[in-house]
């Protein structure tokens, strides 16, 4: 009997006269078949570029079809049910999480991702309904990032030595699957959230990174074998921007006010928009402006972020210093020099581009303790 059930959802193509291929759903609710145009379209495979377009298209196209399904069940299609527990889990969280990708950070996608799974690790089942998912069960995944997931879950590669995950990972892996679980109650998914009444991991307070000024001064010295990378450090460093608002930095959103460089443009990770002074020396590392179009970016191709960090260590051991930095150690150096130099901390958490103090304030935390490391240096007298 279980092979006679239709698919309630298929995707299907249409070749067009210029040689692409549209992609559209065939969606059959209640004996009635509708069609849903994609305005998605496969290109003819030339090169690797064309073939992996192609891959990311007919992804999101599953996910839209995965969406749809999650609509059927919902009754959104038509389809009334008093049951809309029996949804199915999975389909559901990779349709939310696809809603988020536009929105959110590439870091916090990536959470997403990598809670899914930890989630599939716990309980495997493509067949798992919100009607499984009871408080029981919440608290059988939050024993199990606890005791048993690794980090690096996700990574195939072998390694020498098994890693519980981070207080930090768990906290957020658990506040994924909580965000999920209150969806699907403001959806009328689930009559009751399971989640309600269970608590969660507390937060790690973690180990901001961050160069002395004697130290990007010696990393300005130093010879970096990639120029941008070298640059686009640096500026980081005399900012405070993220490496993805640098890397999107295009020179229309560089003007001049009052003899002044500043940069508008807005965040990648919050969306919110920015007008920022830069310093002339800051300007300088821009680079000239020449015949650049208002779209062309300002710094360039910069290698991935973890080929860049190799080479930001590397860099650095050449400028006599033995830190573990990564990119986004230039944002915190900044943060702790324009703190040291006594800029206000209201400020600072301006410049920074941060939507709530208090994650300014473990900046200031740094700032104290090299306050008391000073106190401590002063001599005994008598």
């Amino acid at each position: 009997m279980a092979g006679n059930i239709k698919e309630p959802v298929k995707i299907r193509r249409k070749a067009l006269k210029d040689g692409n291929i549209s992609l559209y759903l065939a969606i059959y609710v209640n004996g009635h078949r509708e069609y849903e145009f994609l305005k998605l379209y496969l290109i003819p495979e030339k090169t690797k570029a064309d073939k992996q377009r192609n891959k990311d298209t007919l992804a999101l196209a599953n996910s839209i079809k995965a969406q749809r399904i999650v609509d059927i069940q919902n009754g959104t299609w038509g389809f009334k049910s008093d049951y809309k527990e029996q949804t199915l889990f999975y389909d559901y969280y990779r349709a939310l999480t696809e809603k988020r990708k536009k929105k959110e950070s590439k870091g916090n996608f990536s959470n997403w991702a990598s809670c899914l799974h930890h989630l599939k690790k716990y309980d495997p089942r493509e067949t798992l309904t919100f009607a499984d998912i009871t408080p029981k069960w919440i608290e059988g995944f939050k024993s199990y990032l606890e005791n048993e997931a690794e980090a690096f879950g996700c990574d195939r590669r072998e390694r020498k030595e098994k890693r519980p995950l981070s207080q930090n990972s768990r906290q957020s892996y658990f506040n994924k699957l909580r965000a999920t679980l209150r969806q699907a109650y403001e959806d009328g998914i689930i009559r009751k959230n399971p989640m309600r009444g269970i608590l969660g991991f507390s937060s790690e307070e973690a180990t901001r990174q961050y160069l002395t000024l004697e130290e990007v001064r010696a990393m300005a010295a130093a010879e970096c074998d990639y120029p941008n990378i070298k640059r686009a450090f640096l500026f980081s460093c005399l900012t405070g921007l993220r490496r993805s608002d640098i890397e999107k930095l295009t020179w229309g959103e560089v003007t001049e006010l009052n003899g002044r460089t500043r940069l508008i443009f807005r965040q990648k990770k919050t969306g919110g928009q920015e007008y920022l002074d830069i310093t002339p020396q800051a300007a300088e590392l821009m680079g000239e402006r020449g015949n650049h179009k208002p779209t062309d970016n300002v710094f360039g191709n910069i290698l991935y972020p973890s080929d860049t960090n190799d080479n930001l260590r590397i860099w650095a051991l050449r400028a006599g210093i033995d830190k573990h930095i990564s990119f986004h150690c230039g944002r915190h150096t900044f943060a702790v020099l324009m703190l040291t130099l006594g800029t206000d901390i209201y400020t600072v958490s301006k410049l920074l581009g941060h939507r709530e103090l208090k994650t300014t304030q473990i900046y200031a935390k740094i700032v104290d303790s090299k306050k008391q490391e000073a106190v401590d240096n002063i001599p005994k007298i008598f």
